[in-house]
């Protein structure tokens, strides 16, 4: 842990983000069934440069870096735009609480991405917990899954994906602060989708340009609010807490997706994914447990400077 690590802070910004998230996907779902993936995603950039560009202007947040810095935020940015649009074609096939099911194969690969490249410490507990939540998370799979075909496999890719973009939010997280890095990363994705979008043929459905009725535009709006605020929280989550914490946590988005599937779609989990759901629930708040007694004992043990004003 560095002296920066805040654990409990960092578990309170992911749990936010997944709710944020879910809801970010159901709207990229309702929008699939109106505009092309392309333009969904470019749309979703447009907005994050428009809310955090000004805001990161009035803040007085610096957007200066070095040049490794700036190869480390196109490459998160690149995950970005590829980790979306995989996603929002995934549900077009699928039910949004499969989509993110078969998805949360992520938390298991960034713990032990984490624990590789990051080099940070995973103890067996965590260990488990996460193995456990992962087998939660197949359980919430449905049998309808084999019918489904080739679309199944992409939200593997954007398991992959996602995970590449966690570890590269941690590492930036401690050179650019968040609202700067999304601040920037929103014109660079323009600067990549707006010439994709209009060199590529018009008969390529997936990237073609459709004008919005009002109803479509509010939604494009509110999407764009929800994304950028739960990408915004999971950066800042990443600068106070390790990987391999927080990815745990992203287990109870899939109850909140499940709940969401219901009100809008009616779809419904059934009993292997309802006992899903609780092992994932289970896994996670153990985490939370696990973490908030290690902070406990971390403030117990640390020693007190002579001339340090007691603790409050």
């Amino acid at each position: 842990m560095t002296h920066a690590d805040r654990p409990m802070l960092g578990i309170s910004l992911m749990l936010a983000v997944c709710l944020c998230a879910p809801l970010g996907d159901a709207l990229a779902k309702l929008l699939g069934a109106h505009i092309s993936v392309g333009q969904i995603t470019t749309l979703r950039f447009a907005a994050q440069t428009l809310i955090l560009v000004p805001l990161s202007l009035v803040l007085g947040r610096s957007w200066s870096m070095s040049l490794g810095t700036f190869v480390l935020l196109l490459a998160r940015t690149l995950c970005h735009i590829s980790g979306i649009m995989l996603m929002v074609t995934a549900l077009l096939y699928l039910p949004i609480a499969d989509a993110i099911a078969i998805a949360f194969v992520m938390p298991f690969m960034a713990l032990l991405l984490g624990h590789v490249f990051l080099k940070e410490h995973v103890g067996p507990q965590r260990l488990a917990a996460c193995a456990i939540g992962f087998g939660g998370t197949l359980m919430v799979v449905q049998p309808a899954f084999a019918e489904v075909g080739a679309p199944a496999l992409l939200p593997l890719l954007v398991a992959f994906v996602f995970t590449l973009y966690m570890l590269l939010s941690r590492k930036l997280g401690v050179r650019l602060d968040p609202i700067a890095q999304h601040a920037v990363a929103g014109p660079i994705a323009l600067a990549l989708l707006v010439p994709v979008m209009a060199l590529t043929p018009v008969s390529v459905q997936e990237m073609s340009w459709i004008s919005p009725t009002l109803h479509i535009w509010l939604l494009i709006v509110l999407m764009g609010i929800v994304g950028t605020t739960a990408h915004l929280m999971m950066s800042w989550a990443l600068k106070y807490a390790p990987t391999s914490t927080l990815a745990p946590m992203q287990y109870l988005e899939i109850p909140v997706a499940t709940l969401i599937g219901w009100l809008i779609w009616r779809e419904a989990p059934g009993p292997l994914a309802s006992c899903g759901i609780a092992v994932t629930i289970g896994s996670g708040l153990y985490i939370v447990m696990r973490e908030r007694a290690s902070a406990a004992r971390s403030l117990m043990t640390k020693p007190v400077h002579p001339g340090a004003p007691p603790a409050e």
